[in-house]
């Protein structure tokens, strides 16, 4: 089974939208998916709750107590894992441990940047990041396309060794879709292949 875990703890970063396409965009691969919210809003499972019957099926999981983490159904081979706000301290060491990969959103701001430096660093000590038994995958969300907050922000992560895996933009589509459970991997019109191509580094990155 593979876990994907994305986490921050700077509110605001998108942390939701990010986990929640994963799922859709997996599930509409044709794996079997399990969204899991880890974080006490239960943002992900009220997606979920809105989502239409005859979408492509997402099994939704409280992870919100460190003793339901792991618990999965076993027909399903791919969890994404939608973190609290504030992982630290054990709770934090609980979910990576659980992970295969873990992907990182920020937002192009020098206090995204700044938070994100110092989380990232802590997770990097972990034993098993530090092992290379989970993968750090950091993405910028909600950006505008070669604005200069974006340069600024690619410039900095490749400084500091931490690429950018990918690049979504700043879109209303993103939160409409969002208000009735479905995402830019629900929707396959030509409307939203843009959107969609922009995920393609990150699923080719978490997918392998």
């Amino acid at each position: 089974m593979r876990t994907i875990l994305v986490a921050n703890r700077k509110g605001g970063c998108g942390k939701t939208t990010i986990a929640t396409t994963l799922a859709a965009a997996f599930v509409a691969q044709g794996n079997e998916v399990a969204l899991a919210d880890a974080d006490r809003q239960k943002s992900s499972l009220k997606w979920l709750s809105l989502r239409p019957k005859d979408a492509a099926p997402i099994t939704g999981l409280n992870w919100t107590r460190d003793k339901d983490l792991g618990e999965a159904p076993k027909r399903v081979d791919t969890v994404i894992i939608d973190g609290p706000g504030a992982l630290t301290g054990r709770h934090a060491e609980a979910l990576i441990r659980e992970a295969d990969e873990i992907v990182v959103p920020l937002m192009p701001s020098v206090f995204d940047t700044e938070s994100t430096d110092s989380f990232l660093d802590k997770i990097e000590a972990l034993k098993k990041v530090r092992k290379g038994k989970a993968c750090i995958h950091v993405v910028a969300n909600r950006v505008r396309l070669k604005s200069r907050a974006l340069l600024a922000l690619e410039t900095h992560m490749a400084e500091t060794g931490r690429p950018l895996m990918a690049r979504i933009s700043d879109r209303l589509a993103y939160p409409t879709l969002a208000g009735e459970g479905l995402s830019v991997y629900d929707k396959d019109t030509m409307e939203f292949a843009p959107y969609r191509k922009q995920w393609h580094p990150l699923l080719l990155a978490v997918g392998d």
